[in-house]
């Protein structure tokens, strides 16, 4: 056991060791200074702009940063919605797997889309290998979207007064020829040497221990498990996905997912402490996120270690703790740490079935996608944790009798409408899903009846679990869930629109009318947002109005299987 827990350690603290100096990398790549890889990336990135005929020198504002996103999100949506509902007949299809329904189509375009990756099929039966290779490109496109938008928002952070914040495909393309393309070849290779497959044969037949012929499912798998990480998003390549022997062999392979997957969201943060020159205030996020995650992981390792209480009674030995849904390669503390960091930071990986952890192991997964904040997605975190930072400045000014200021803009009515209405539309969404799910199976369970393997709490916790995941654009799964049919496909496509493109658009509002603002200057009055107390009050807005929003929905589901046991 305590090999288990140098293991997460070093995941951890190597993930940090290597943030650090990707997010100087990322702020001078955004900054437009000068790197080393200017001589490589220069020429790839003037043919992409040549060929789409963007002037990357054009400034935009945060409105025109928006309709470039949205645009190139429609059409690449329609790209996928194409491929998927035909692939039977498309190329690249050695197993012929057939094409998709309309419903699932929708709702797996729209979950690349989005960066969640929710799956409600499994890969190596319900998709072909141009269906694979184009949910791969989506992939990089998702991310990249993600990390150019927070580029909007850390210039908007550092300009003293002007509408005009950088170029977005300037920021995009950097994004993915700089950052996304070369870690992933890097991080493709290492799982290639330790057996991930990178072929575009079809199935091998292969004669097992017992001498019966197995069909092995197969493809260019270890090219899409390396962004499916660095992008957090998470989408398998194989039904049972990071759990699965040939998405992650060994343990060394684990280590590299989970350092990979926790890089960009950890370095977003350091990149806009060089942007904007407050390396302090990029510190203080950085502590107020690790204080959250180790809150949610810590418990959630103790209780899998611990074993299941009702094994433990009928005299069974749990000496390697609750290992139910878990592999033998990775154990119950890793695999604890792997369902924490997949939840907090949006990835949505699995290396462990978490519908088989521990209640209260359930209930810190889901509190990590419904905080929504802590690291996050590549991007995306960042601006979760954006609009906490706004509340937390408002109220700080409140209860000092001063007009709340953020880097020396003021903060007023408009803005605090758009930071609340974006802060309660996470718990809005989820809350709202889960009581018409509810409401639909209690109604009707005998028509309902394929939805849930497991009625009572944990029943409850799938269903919350669904929607949690399609609002935080995390993609994992309580998979006793019969998730594939019209109304779960149609609805969590929904959830996960409106929960991917409104909380974008929010931060990008509200720090684009900061921008244009006037700029004060600091005073002795003025509030310092780079302190332990600012971050403590930070902590404290997140944990009252996310956390605290969902505490009676746990009580129904996690907290009551709990005291069931």
């Amino acid at each position: 056991m305590n090999s288990e827990i140098l293991g997460i350690l070093l995941m951890f603290f190597l993930a940090v060791f290597l943030a650090i100096p990707l997010g100087r990398y990322i702020g001078r790549i955004f900054s437009n200074e000068k790197t080393w890889l200017d001589s490589i990336f220069n020429p790839v990135d003037k043919i992409f702009f040549k060929l789409a005929g963007i002037n990357p020198d054009t400034e935009m504002t945060w409105k025109q940063h928006l309709i470039a996103l949205l645009t190139i999100n429609l059409v690449w949506f329609l790209t996928a919605m194409f491929v998927l509902t035909n692939m039977g007949w498309l190329p690249l299809n050695p197993d012929s797997n057939p094409s998709m329904s309309g419903d699932l189509a929708f709702n797996t375009a729209v979950s690349f889309v989005t960066n969640t990756n929710l799956q409600h099929y499994s890969g190596e039966t319900g998709m072909s290998y141009l269906g694979q290779l184009t949910l791969m490109l989506w992939q990089f496109i998702s991310a990249g979207c993600g990390i150019a938008i927070a580029a909007v928002v850390f210039f908007a952070m550092k300009e003293r007064s002007t509408e005009k914040l950088g170029n977005f495909y300037f920021f995009f393309v950097r994004s993915c020829t700089r950052i996304l393309l070369p870690i992933a070849v890097v991080v493709a290779s290492l799982l290639v040497f330790n057996g991930t497959p990178m072929t575009f044969e079809g199935k091998d037949s292969i004669t097992n221990l017992q001498g019966d012929k197995v069909e092995v499912s197969r493809g260019p798998v270890a090219a899409f498990v390396a962004i499916k990480h660095l992008g957090t998003n998470g989408g398998g390549f194989f039904g049972p996905n990071s759990a699965h022997p040939l998405e992650n062999p060994n343990y060394f392979t684990n280590i590299i997912e989970m350092t990979t997957q926790m890089l960009i969201p950890l370095a977003m943060v350091f990149a806009m402490g060089y942007i904007v020159k407050r390396r302090k205030l990029a510190w203080t996020v950085f502590g107020v996120m690790t204080i959250g995650f180790l809150l949610l992981t810590i418990p959630t390792i103790i209780s899998e270690v611990n074993g299941n209480p009702n094994i433990s009674n009928m005299g069974i030995s749990q000496t390697m703790g609750n290992m139910e849904g878990k592999e033998v390669r990775f154990g119950s503390a890793a695999s604890a740490y792997w369902s924490i960091a997949t939840t907090v930071i949006s990835t949505g990986s699995i290396n462990a079935m978490h519908d088989s952890f521990m209640p209260l192991s359930g209930m810190n997964q889901l509190l990590g996608m419904m905080v929504n904040c802590f690291y996050g997605g590549v991007g995306v975190g960042f601006l979760n944790f954006y609009i906490f930072i706004i509340l937390a400045v408002f109220i700080s000014g409140l209860m000092v009798g001063r007009t709340p200021e953020f880097l020396g803009k003021k903060i007023e009515a408009r803005e605090m409408k758009i930071a609340m209405i974006i802060a309660l539309l996470h718990p809005f969404l989820i809350l709202t899903g889960t009581a018409i799910a509810n409401y639909t199976y209690s109604q009707d369970p005998e028509t309902y009846a394929g939805w849930l393997n497991n009625p009572g709490f944990h029943g409850f916790s799938e269903l919350l679990y669904e929607f949690t995941s399609s609002s935080a654009n995390n993609g994992s799964g309580f998979e006793g869930l019969g998730d594939n049919t019209p109304f779960w496909n149609i609805a969590c496509g929904i959830i996960m629109l409106m929960a991917r493109y409104l909380p974008i658009i929010g931060p990008v509002a509200i720090a684009g009318s900061l921008a244009a603002k006037k700029y004060i200057p600091e005073s002795a009055g003025t509030l310092k947002t780079d302190t332990p107390t600012f971050g403590l009050m930070v902590f404290a807005v997140i944990a009252i109005v996310a956390a605290l929003s969902f505490f009676p929905a746990l009580a129904l589901g996690p907290i009551a299987e709990y005291f069931s046991l």
